[in-house]
């Protein structure tokens, strides 16, 4: 075993647990003074004021000592729950031999390389390479940019209707949403987002949508021009968790294939057992030609993000893409025995298992009340998509089912392009039982608010 202890027993047993308001007295404190000292931009504490205090397993405690589930998990970073106990052992042994290296050379940074080499998907192992820069998400977008103009030679940038890619400038020129983006155009130049298919979308694997892909790269008057590559969410996150149709991804795999140029699956929120499968591309069939990495990369919520991509696209001179924080030992470690820990525990079946449950006790209440539209999602990655009614919008109803939750000790969050999705991604580390609880009081909230 590689743990001592198994993921059962590496939460706080009470929860939930709620003893007072919310938010309680010592949380309105700290609330206050982060309101006094810390940026405008602080969004979360917005939405669930709690102040929080330690976190252990799928559970969270606040300053005022109530415990939560936690099915929000630092938005899908804490796969394996936070202070795993075996993450944090590797991570306090690295600590204290050699934190910061740069891209020197160190048995953190290679056998992390070599076991993201194991999981990849696709034809990707021994196929690869890894490039590390920034410690986010975005950073790991902006190389695959990099990455694509340089092979291509190309400036066009193709992506998707309702795509969240980051907040740095080329991420935030890929991602779709109008509020992210508004207050700091012009962003990149030559980017076009096509419609991305529903879910629902009975249209042989998203027909509409790789027509207009592809006639964008053929096309001569599409308006497109030196294309460099095409960039897509397996499963669209803050889109509201929207599913392709079977058929899809391949189908765009296909296209870019045709067209000389890569398709990079951005599995940022999707990576590392999220879905109940390494990546997302493993349902799919479908091997990225570039692949972004973060979120869960870290372990425990260590920044670290990361990009591989395709051998024969390693073209880069030295230097070809840089980071000050590209060599973060602990980090390191910790996505390495995050990786051994969903692998000793079986993480993966327990995910998709867990989830289907989950997803399945909603699409029970959506029998019952017509405004839950439709339940969609894979592993521990759910969205419940809500319709808006005289009255109240879909968004005002996730909203009160969210304050539902969290008064009563389970932390959810939302998503979709009106705020109308009730978001669910526990840690894979959520028990079946802690699952039942918290879907019992997400039931309650549902059914007591539309």
């Amino acid at each position: 075993m590689v743990a001592e202890r198994g993921f059962q027993d590496i939460h706080f047993d009470d929860a939930p647990n709620v003893e007072t308001s919310i938010p309680g007295p010592n949380s309105q404190e700290l609330l206050e003074r982060q309101r006094q000292v810390d940026s405008s931009a602080v969004a979360y504490p917005k939405s669930v004021p709690i102040a929080i205090e330690e976190g252990k397993g799928a559970t969270l405690r606040d300053v005022d000592g109530n415990t939560f589930l936690d099915f929000f998990a630092g938005i899908g970073v804490l796969n394996v729950g936070h202070s795993n106990p075996y993450v944090l052992e590797g991570v306090r042994e690295q600590t204290d031999k050699l934190v910061h290296a740069v891209d020197f050379p160190t048995e953190a940074r290679l056998d992390l390389i070599e076991k993201l080499n194991d999981i990849a998907p696709g034809d990707l192992p021994d196929n690869n390479r890894v490039v590390f820069g920034g410690p986010s998400g975005s950073d790991a977008i902006e190389a695959t940019i990099k990455l694509a103009k340089y092979n291509t030679g190309g400036d066009g940038l193709i992506a998707f209707r309702g795509a969240y890619h980051g907040a740095t400038s080329g991420a935030l020129s890929l991602t779709a949403g109008r509020k992210y983006k508004r207050d700091y155009s012009p962003l990149l130049s030559n980017v076009h987002h096509v419609p991305h298919p529903s879910s629902y979308d009975d249209d042989d694997g998203g027909k509409r949508a790789l027509e207009n892909v592809q006639e964008l790269l053929q096309d001569p008057y599409s308006g497109m021009t030196n294309p460099a590559g095409v960039w897509v969410e397996p499963i669209q996150g803050e889109g509201g968790v929207v599913t392709p149709p079977e058929g899809f991804l391949a189908g765009l795999k296909e296209i870019t294939e045709a067209n000389d140029v890569p398709l990079i699956v951005d599995e940022i929120q999707t990576g590392f057992g999220r879905t109940g499968e390494w990546f997302a591309s493993d349902h799919y069939d479908v091997t990225p030609d570039a692949m972004p990495m973060a979120k869960g990369l870290g372990g425990i919520g260590f920044p670290l993000g990361a990009t591989m991509y395709r051998e024969e696209l390693d073209t880069w001179e030295a230097g070809g893409h840089v980071g000050t924080f590209r060599g973060h030992a602990p980090a390191m470690v910790a996505g390495l025995r995050a990786i051994e820990y969903v692998e000793d525990q079986g993480l993966l079946d327990h995910a998709s298992n867990v989830g289907g449950y989950m997803r399945d006790r909603l699409r029970g209440v959506a029998d019952e009340i017509d405004r839950l539209v439709e339940v969609r999602g894979r592993g521990l990655f759910t969205g419940a998509e809500f319709a808006d009614a005289d009255g109240q919008s879909g968004k005002q109803l996730v909203k009160a089912v969210q304050q539902h939750c969290y008064e009563r000790g389970v932390l959810v969050w939302s998503a979709g392009r009106t705020g109308n999705v009730l978001r669910l991604l526990p840690p894979l580390v959520v028990t079946r039982e802690q699952a039942k609880i918290g879907m019992d009081v997400i039931v309650e909230a549902i059914e007591t608010h539309a």
